[in-house]
């Protein structure tokens, strides 16, 4: 018989950091196989991978390129089209879990740089699966570089650069049209209301570069405004006032969330706007307004119906 060795404290510090090496390796494959089983499976033959998007923007690409069949897995933000809806949900893209991701054995996971955690895209990385995320800047090219991520995950590069072309061509469209209109442009603010709390953008957001495009000028943001600021705030009904806005613009889920239209323009501080003795309000979804996916030429153009509209 053996003698027993005692455990030192060595070897007790030793077991722990193999356990926990363990359970780190055990977690990031969740399930989905070893790292060479991803790799073998990417490469085989003949067999197109398996998406995961965490994107709205770039899951209604995956569905633009006809590329539906290879994801096998979404965000909640991915809502359109209708079918996207009915796909399997890893949960909110800023929000993700290594585990939940790697359970539908995918083999790239396509998003921007807001998805995360951070160390959850460094697990699924180190689980063998690609993982391209574009930067999110509001800008017409990055949605360039979405559909061009989109292509090369798909193996669709030849159709990427194909329907890229189509939507620059739509593009310079509406920002032609939008150089026409001239004159002075209308004062408008952004407002979400999604929650209790609703907040009002100013430089630096989507919201903010859309108004831009569509030949606005956010009362809320550049030099000269007493209330500027970056990014998203707390509306206040003092801003709102001194900002007094020509045109207000929100999203679908934010009057439906505000309880409807009257409630909506009852809020503190709107009665007191331009905008306000003619209800002068673009109520557009969110995805389709300010998710910077393929749609964005016909959004930009709907908005800038209204400053026509409002400059007549």
């Amino acid at each position: 018989m053996k003698p027993s060795i005692p455990s030192t404290p060595w070897l007790l510090r030793r077991r722990e950091a193999l356990r926990f090496s363990t359970l780190l390796a055990a977690s990031a494959v969740s399930g989905a196989g070893t790292l060479s089983a991803f790799a073998a499976r990417a490469q085989t033959p003949g067999r197109l991978p398996r998406i995961v998007s965490v994107s709205g923007a770039m899951t209604e690409i995956v569905y633009a390129l006809g590329a539906e069949r290879q994801l096998v897995g979404t965000d909640t933000t991915s809502l359109f089209p209708a079918a996207a809806q009915q796909t399997p949900k890893v949960g909110y893209m800023r929000q993700l879990s290594a585990e939940g991701l790697l359970s539908l054995k995918p083999d790239a996971v396509i998003g921007t740089n807001e998805a995360g955690p951070g160390v959850v895209m460094d697990q699924v990385r180190s689980a063998g699966v690609k993982v391209e995320l574009v930067e999110a800047e509001h800008s017409w090219a990055e949605v360039q570089r979405k559909v061009a991520a989109v292509g090369r995950a798909t193996s669709r590069v030849a159709q990427a650069a194909a329907l890229q072309a189509r939507l620059d061509a739509q593009w310079a469209e509406v920002l032609a049209a939008v150089a026409r209109k001239g004159g002075r442009k209308p004062r408008a603010i952004f407002i979400l209301s999604h929650s209790a709390s609703p907040q009002v953008a100013g430089e630096h957001t989507a919201a903010h570069a859309v108004l831009s495009y569509a030949g606005l000028d956010n009362a809320l943001a550049g030099p000269g405004k007493p209330h500027s600021f970056s990014g998203y705030r707390a509306m206040t009904a003092e801003a709102l006032v001194t900002a007094a806005p020509d045109l207000i613009v929100t999203t679908t889920q934010g009057i439906t969330a505000s309880g409807g239209l009257e409630k909506f323009w009852s809020r503190p501080g709107l009665e007191l706007t331009p905008a306000y003795p003619r209800r002068v309000l673009v109520a557009l979804d969110a995805l389709y307004l300010i998710g910077f996916g393929p749609r964005l030429p016909q959004a930009v153009a709907e908005l800038h119906q209204a400053v026509l509209k409002v400059s007549a």
